[in-house]
């Protein structure tokens, strides 16, 4: 993604991070428009998330606290459900390794760092990650359940036949 693309953009490059940033972001209205679409959510009311970019051993750790009122939509009645986030989160970012090669290297280790591309960190981008990781991938109203239709009853293609034939009594 570039960062039209994005939702949300808040970049700082990598020299001006020096012994440490601190920011609050809170993006405008248009901004948690594109957000909400972005995660499919039926609003976005308020977004704040403190965040704290500092140098860490190998690279920089990004800390913080992301705030939102948000509605889900229920995915069972369809009905906005209200929905409130208030969670801590800690990144671990590195510089890619050499751009030159090709080489796509993947671990399942949780705490290898995200690297950073083009000399500087998107804190726009990680604040709307960092919310999607707290919304419920299946929003479901409280009581609200899911009930199987019945199934239609196996229609053999020779029954069908029969109803269509004229009836050979006269």
């Amino acid at each position: 993604m570039t960062g039209m693309d994005l939702p949300y953009s808040e970049p700082v490059r990598l020299h001006q991070i020096g012994a440490g940033v601190t920011r609050t972001l809170e993006p405008d209205a248009a901004a948690r428009k594109r957000i909400a679409k972005a995660l499919d959510l039926a609003s976005l009311d308020s977004l704040v998330a403190e965040v704290k970019l500092a140098p860490a051993p190998g690279g920089w750790r990004l800390s913080g606290r992301v705030k939102a009122s948000l509605a889900q939509t229920c995915g069972i009645t369809l009905e906005p459900l209200p929905v409130g986030v208030d969670a801590p989160f800690t990144v671990l970012l590195a510089e890619a390794a050499d751009e030159e090669s090709d080489e796509i290297v993947i671990t399942l280790d949780d705490e290898s760092p995200d690297p950073i591309e083009g000399g500087q960190i998107d804190l726009g981008q990680y604040v709307v990650e960092q919310l999607a990781l707290q919304l419920d991938p299946f929003p479901r109203k409280p009581g609200a359940e899911f009930v199987q239709p019945p199934e239609p009853a196996e229609i053999s293609p020779f029954a069908v036949l029969k109803q269509i034939r004229p009836s050979d009594e006269g």
